[in-house]
């Protein structure tokens, strides 16, 4: 018995010594999980709106969508722009199936969840490609079309807003625990994202302020 219970002592640390995935010193707390699941849903929400509302101007280019209110907030102008399929299919499918995703890692890590090293540096490079890919849909919007969608503005905030705190999570899991800048992110994360998105809002206010 006492052979078996050590040969089961032996095989688990070379199971811990073969595995090398960083481990986290802290794990994301429910209430980090239910901000992912909430901004998961608004995104999906926001998506699912942006994608019927194109499927309607595809089948009937007349069509005036439900947020064409003058010459500047024109989801119209936005969605018939090339820029409305960047890589060969529509934005808001992208949205759909990304925001799916991070609802469905806000749920488990709600419910309790744990995952490894290599997931965290996975998420991390996820909503890293999906902050730079709406800050071009950003400068695509105000100064290439000249037009704004408000959906598509919302799904730049929640963008945002996901990248903070995922970013807040993997500093503080596997960063320089004595780092003044990580722990400055980790604490004022909330305003890193109030003030990011206010210095949109302010670049958006200056291009079009003869239209105010």
């Amino acid at each position: 018995m006492a052979d078996a219970v050590a040969g089961t002592k032996q095989g688990d640390a070379q199971a811990r010594e073969g595995d090398s995935s960083p481990v986290p010193r802290v794990a994301p707390s429910a209430a980090w999980g239910w901000l992912f699941v909430v901004g998961g849903i608004v995104g999906i929400v926001l998506s699912g709106i942006i994608m019927v509302e194109k499927m309607k101007l595809a089948e009937d280019p007349s069509y005036i969508t439900t947020c064409d209110l003058n010459a500047v907030v024109s989801c119209g102008n936005v969605m018939r722009s090339v820029q409305a399929a960047a890589f060969g299919i529509p934005n808001p499918f992208i949205g759909l199936v990304g925001f799916g995703m991070v609802a469905l890692i806000g749920a488990a890590v709600a419910a309790g969840g744990r995952f490894a090293g290599w997931f965290w540096f996975g998420a991390q490079a996820g909503m890293t490609f999906a902050l730079l890919f709406v800050h071009w849909l950003f400068f695509q919007a105000v100064y290439v079309i000249g037009a704004l969608c408000p959906y598509c503005m919302g799904v730049w905030a929640v963008t945002i807003v996901l990248f903070v705190y995922v970013t807040a999570f993997n500093l503080r899991a596997y960063g320089d625990s004595g780092s003044a800048l990580i722990r400055g992110w980790d604490r004022g994360k909330l305003l890193i994202a109030v003030v990011w998105i206010a210095a949109i809002g302010v670049a958006i206010v200056a291009r079009f302020w003869s239209y105010f």
